[in-house]
């Protein structure tokens, strides 16, 4: 069996932080390269799903464990090229929210199924095959697609707001980590108990909404209720913000596999 250890991230806070960061990009540089640079929809969609597959070409071919510039540059494209993918169904071919979200939630249905169908597990824990990292990427693209039109589907119905919307997805997400942490306590009834592996997939579902309420609300002019930082201001912030963590968190990968081995370890 080709083993492909420790392809993915650890779940970690700087995971998390990371994720919602890469939504926001998402959002914020698709609206800059397909407006601002006027690519187009078409254009844009091409550029980035260019380079999205030559960065995963790079991760299967040439990285041969987790590297956190690498793992990051594929999820930040995959959060852009997924906001296009959807964004081009709505605004292009005029396919309603209501439908792309169906017909999304149903393909990601379809991955997880057929994933655990051959592997037997979704858990992120275990990407150890070039199998399930095909599949893992699978998901995470369709989850920001799915994102994408869930949370547009919402702000269009429910005309919530950017910084309201924001807070909606922040606290569903809040919930499911709060039943995810409940669960894990011996005495908690099994009915109120979820599955790490369904927590996990929800909660990354959910960022995507989040990242693109914060976009907008950073991004969108003062009078329909953003900061008016621009879609270049906003995804300079963001995207800094990534490089730093991923630098950091470079620096900290490599000092723990310099570190001396104690016996019995």
């Amino acid at each position: 069996m080709n083993k492909l250890l420790n392809r993915v991230p650890e779940i970690t806070i700087f995971f998390w932080i990371i994720k919602i960061l890469a939504t926001t990009v998402g959002e914020t540089a698709a609206d800059f390269l397909s407006v601002n640079l006027n690519l187009g929809l078409t254009g844009t969609s091409v550029v980035m799903g260019g380079l999205l597959i030559v960065v995963l070409l790079v991760q299967f071919l040439k990285i041969k464990r987790y590297v956190p510039a690498s793992y990051w540059a594929a999820v930040v494209l995959m959060s852009i090229v997924g906001t296009l993918f959807t964004d081009y169904l709505v605004d292009e071919l005029g396919i309603a929210l209501t439908t792309t979200t169906i017909v999304f939630s149903v393909v990601l249905v379809a991955v997880f199924m057929l994933w655990y169908l051959s592997e037997k597990t979704l858990s992120v824990h275990k990407i150890y095959t070039a199998k399930r990292e095909l599949f893992y990427w699978a998901a995470i693209l369709f989850t920001f697609a799915l994102g994408t039109a869930a949370g547009d589907l919402v702000a269009e119905k429910l005309s919530l707001g950017y910084a309201l919307s924001a807070l909606t997805f922040g606290a569903l997400i809040g919930v499911i980590a709060l039943i995810y942490y409940v669960a894990k306590i011996e005495t908690t009834p099994a009915i109120l108990k979820m599955d790490a592996v369904l927590s996990f997939w929800l909660a990354y579902i959910l960022t995507r909404p989040l990242g693109a309420s914060m976009g907008d609300l950073l991004s969108q002019p003062v009078d329909v209720g953003g900061l008016g930082l621009g879609t270049v201001g906003t995804s300079a912030i963001f995207l800094l913000a990534i490089l730093g963590l991923v630098v950091y968190m470079g620096r900290q990968q490599g000092k723990e596999q310099t570190l001396p081995k104690t016996a019995g370890v």
